[in-house]
């Protein structure tokens, strides 16, 4: 069943991204809030990111409603939390609501600790048990590996977003448009099919 409905866009959803520089985090949240000015709906969008260039963290806030008075979703105050890097998702938990919905990608950028052998990066199940205090509503994505399969580590942010068009039950014209809008024209091609991989997917490859 989706998770948005007339209901809950009555409500608001307010959207959480995030990931560390170079993931395409910014570029999705563009892509989402473009979706939802498509969807007829108010739409306020505001960015933490620290050395994003140089693989530092990287939030993304986007919120969507019939009338939304501020770009900015406090702490315990989001919906649903697209982490494109599974230690990020970790990092901002305490901007969620109780029981929101977290869609991580099960890919790793390992941080220098970890790159020198200072500590370990945790297991997907230690990630799960630490998320479990905010919600145990977590869905998990191979966005790295079907991004590489179509040659482009690069096009795991749009993979996300088909997978959470799926999951919202977002028409396709609606986010394809978005993406049109979003993306280079020398880039929408590729982009457009990480989106139908990322939409195709069934609920179990999640």
């Amino acid at each position: 069943m989706p998770l948005v409905n007339r209901d809950t866009i009555s409500k608001g959803i307010s959207f959480l991204l995030v990931g560390v520089g170079g993931q395409g985090t910014i570029l999705a949240s563009d892509i989402l809030a473009e979706a939802g000015l498509k969807l007829g709906l108010d739409v306020k969008k505001a960015e933490i990111h620290g050395m994003s260039q140089r693989g530092g963290s990287v939030l993304s806030q986007v919120r969507w409603g019939v009338k939304v008075f501020s770009p900015i979703v406090g702490k315990g105050g989001g919906d649903i939390m697209i982490a494109f890097e599974k230690l990020e998702a970790l990092r901002f938990c305490d901007y969620l609501k109780k029981d929101a919905w977290i869609m991580l990608n099960d890919g790793a950028i390992l941080p220098i600790p970890v790159i020198q052998g200072k500590v370990s990066y945790p297991t997907n199940t230690q990630i799960v048990e630490a998320l479990s205090s905010v919600s145990r509503n977590v869905v998990w994505v191979n966005g790295t590996g079907l991004a590489e399969q179509l040659g482009n580590p690069r096009l795991m942010n749009v993979i996300l977003l088909g997978a959470l068009a799926q999951w919202l039950g977002l028409p396709d014209e609606i986010m394809l448009g978005a993406i049109t809008e979003r993306v280079p024209g020398n880039y929408l091609i590729q982009n457009q099919e990480a989106y139908y991989l990322g939409n195709h997917l069934s609920i179990s490859q999640m």
